[in-house]
């Protein structure tokens, strides 16, 4: 049986629940449940030991609760969406006595990677959107120390919340993450520094900027729920590219919070980019964007920052540098993008990214990024003496796994074609 609010779409409706704080997690994911405790399933994946090959589920199906211990092959995330997540979603999402889905995420798990893996990993025959919609992913924000978090650069392992034995992101990485991709905002914690709350809303205006916010004191998920915009995500997975601003973000600084919007033409020299790049690690909450590196002419660079924490990966090839009939095989998205934004000279080749800095100056790293780029000189020598340079963007990492599926979504990055690397 299904709600008349999803009469048009009988796939069962299933909201993520993700942060940073478990306990503040669990809250808003059991407040959901007891709205309709007979019709909802509650699914929480705890993975304190999964350095050990160790993770506790808990399902909870009105005053019913199930525990498993499960043992796991090799520890990750990764696996434990593969061999339990996923299949259970999918028997839980086909069982008409099920109305809807709560998925509980511990704290090292980003709901962006859970979305991917919900549409194009294969399971028992198809996906788990085959069966489930995504109604909604929630994110829980603890105001007294979120903004930390998203601006430094612990790391996972320090906290003690690695999702594998070889966990390389930080705290700030999962943080940003969480909220970047969330529909909607529960706040959490009391608004003891009055100045600190005010400069976390800023950032949240602008990375989160269409989502509704809620007080956990207060926490009504229907009318939280209803507040989300119809063009919300839902669990959509933007590629490399995709959109930069989401959701017409505020672009005019408050409270020492600013966005910056580097947008140019020629290339980066290589080096000096690397050099650069430190402008975006302090001071700075996210840093997302494509970049055109003069010693690789043919390739798109991503560029992705959160707090301390930078991942640089390659994006594909620029479409100036394919064949007319190979544009084809290139994602519609890109195609357009290039066309509307066609240079005769430089074809769809450019600078674009965009920083949400807290602490950091808007005009030096405007500065930086510019010093960054070609001189008219070395424009001038042409593409032969650009590719001798030094090129530190030249070697890819890949996380270790070799299944790429499994690849595909263990990492920040919840895009199969992006490498990652820490310059």
């Amino acid at each position: 049986m299904r709600t008349e609010a999803t009469s048009a779409d009988q796939r069962t409706p299933l909201i993520v629940v993700s942060g940073l704080q478990q306990e503040q997690v669990r809250e808003v994911a059991r407040t959901l449940h007891r709205q309709s405790p007979g019709n909802t399933a509650l699914l929480h994946h705890d993975l304190r030991h999964i350095g050990e090959g160790i993770v506790r589920r808990t399902l909870r199906r009105g005053s019913t609760e199930q525990r498993a211990v499960l043992e796991l092959a090799h520890g990750c995330v990764s696996c434990t969406l593969r061999e339990d997540l996923l299949p259970l979603l999918r028997e839980l999402a086909a069982d008409s006595d099920v109305d809807r889905i709560v998925v509980e995420l511990d704290p090292a798990v980003e709901p962006e990677a859970v979305c991917w893996a919900l549409q194009h990993v294969v399971v028992n025959g198809g996906t788990a959107v085959d069966d489930a919609r995504i109604e909604a992913v929630v994110t829980v924000v603890d105001l007294p120390t979120w903004l930390a978090d998203a601006g430094g650069d612990e790391m996972l392992t320090e906290r003690g919340l690695p999702g594998s034995p070889d966990d390389e992101r930080t705290v700030a990485q999962l943080a940003v993450g969480q909220v970047e991709f969330a529909d909607a905002l529960v706040l959490s914690g009391d608004d003891t520094d009055h100045w600190n709350t005010v400069r976390t809303h800023a950032v949240l205006d602008r990375l989160a900027p269409t989502a509704p916010r809620a007080r956990l004191a207060d926490f009504n998920p229907t009318a939280l729920l209803n507040r989300i915009p119809v063009n919300s995500r839902r669990g959509e997975v933007d590629g490399p590219h995709g959109r930069l601003l989401r959701g017409q973000p505020p672009l005019e600084p408050d409270a020492g919070v600013s966005v910056v919007v580097f947008h140019e033409r020629r290339p980066f020299h290589p080096g000096r980019l690397h050099d650069a790049l430190d402008v975006l690690l302090d001071g700075v909450v996210r840093t997302r964007g494509r970049a055109w590196v003069a010693s690789q002419p043919d390739a798109v660079l991503w560029l992705e920052s959160a707090g301390g924490g930078l991942n640089v990966g390659h994006a594909g090839p620029w479409l100036a540098a394919l064949p007319l009939e190979q544009w084809t095989d290139v994602d519609p998205e890109q195609q357009t993008k290039a066309l509307l934004a066609w240079d005769d000279y430089y074809g769809d080749r450019m600078q674009e990214l965009v920083v949400i800095a807290h602490r950091a100056d808007p005009e030096e790293i405007t500065r930086a990024l510019r010093a960054a780029l070609l001189t008219d000189e070395e424009l001038a020598a042409g593409q032969q003496q650009w590719l001798h340079y030094p090129d530190p963007f030249s070697d890819w990492h890949t996380d270790p796994c070799a299944d790429p599926d499994v690849d595909e979504m263990s990492g920040a990055i919840a895009d199969g074609d992006i490498a990652k690397e820490k310059p």
